[in-house]
């Protein structure tokens, strides 16, 4: 029973190096016993010995490929390192079976033909270029299903992260205190100035149209993004009004650069939630977007302190796990003290070379 264990907790990997290489094998001791009349206890020791040199070969190789980060490489890449591989790999395995072959014949019959035989070239080379490009071929074949099953999955919870988003974002943005206060900013507005409250009921339409209708993909461009933020602060600056002011730095030649939908209106609300909202005279916040040479980098300042309730906000949760899926890691947000009294948060992307 423990060595069943042992087996089953062998990795996949293992399991078919151990089986795929013995069985192939086998058909190498059949020869033995039958055409060249080994013994059963030479011939299975030259069984081991097959066994040994293929799967050696082989995990070398395994071992380089994972290294130099062969997996990753597109076909055409590929196809340029796997082609010498194979002709090294099967070199070195007419070699190896040289050797053990030779070192068997001078045991047995003690001639002196042993460094003779070692650069031999036989039949045995075809073999190798035959078993080594079928081990390589499938090796890659594997790994690169492994990999479109892994980005399938990944693309699914980035979806449903995306449409979970869409739903945090409804009920965060334009939940019911949110609605509370716009509607009792509406109502004063009926009577003091109708034109305005006609204004912000646009506004608040708007708003609700677009997160219930018009968000159908994961990213849109910075041009899209301020014009939806723009409409957010326009309507949270009737119920703030002089305690709120916004100032926004973004050249127009990056405008078309997409990003993931509602970001920078996240980190705008979240700016003003956090900061505006918990300052008696208000404050300014803000929004400048620039590039590096391969990162586009968005910054949100408002006034106050780092809280831990920002930190711990669903709204920035979200959008980290949004950013590490649909970069892989390479966008990072953070929240940074700027002076004792003004908090930025940095969010930084990959811009989409195409």
């Amino acid at each position: 029973m423990p060595k069943t264990k042992k087996i089953n907790k062998l990795p996949l990997y293992w399991k078919c190096q151990i089986i795929g290489w013995g069985t192939v094998s086998l058909f190498w001791l059949y020869i033995a016993l039958v055409r060249d009349h080994f013994s059963i206890t030479e011939a299975l020791t030259n069984y081991v010995f097959d066994v040994s040199i293929c799967i050696g070969l082989t995990h070398a190789y395994r071992i380089i490929s994972l290294k130099w980060g062969w997996e990753r490489l597109r076909i055409t890449e590929l196809v340029k390192r796997v082609i010498p591989s194979i002709l090294i790999l099967s070199v070195l395995f007419m070699l190896l079976m040289n050797i053990k072959m030779s070192a068997y014949i001078y045991m047995l019959n003690g001639n002196n033909t042993f460094y003779e035989s070692l650069l031999l070239w036989n039949p045995v080379l075809i073999t190798g270029i035959r078993h080594m490009s079928i081990w390589v071929l499938g090796y890659h074949a594997y790994k690169f299903y492994v990999r479109e099953i892994d980005t399938a999955k990944r693309n699914a919870k980035l979806s449903v992260i995306a449409k979970q988003a869409q739903l945090d974002n409804l009920s965060k943005q334009l939940n019911p205190h949110f609605l509370f206060n716009s509607l009792n900013t509406i109502k004063a507005l009926t009577l003091e100035n109708p034109k305005i409250a006609r204004r912000a009921i646009d506004l608040l339409s708007d708003l609700l149209r677009w997160s219930l209708y018009e968000k159908e993909h994961d990213t849109i461009t910075i041009a899209e993004e301020l014009a939806l933020v723009k409409d957010y602060v326009e309507l949270e600056q009737l119920r703030f009004e002089e305690r709120l002011k916004v100032t926004i730095d973004v050249d127009d030649s990056i405008k078309s650069i997409t990003i993931p939908t509602l970001s920078i209106q996240l980190l705008v609300e979240n700016a003003i939630k956090h900061g505006i909202d918990q300052q008696l005279d208000g404050g300014t916040v803000e929004i400048s977007v620039r590039t590096d040479i391969y990162h586009l980098i968005i910054v949100v300042k408002n006034p106050g302190k780092i809280s831990k309730k920002e930190h711990e906000g669903l709204g920035l949760k979200n959008l980290q796990e949004r950013l590490l899926l649909q970069y892989e890691g390479n966008a990072h947000l953070e929240i940074r003290t700027v002076t004792e009294c003004s908090v930025a948060v940095i969010l930084k992307i990959p811009i989409d070379k195409k």
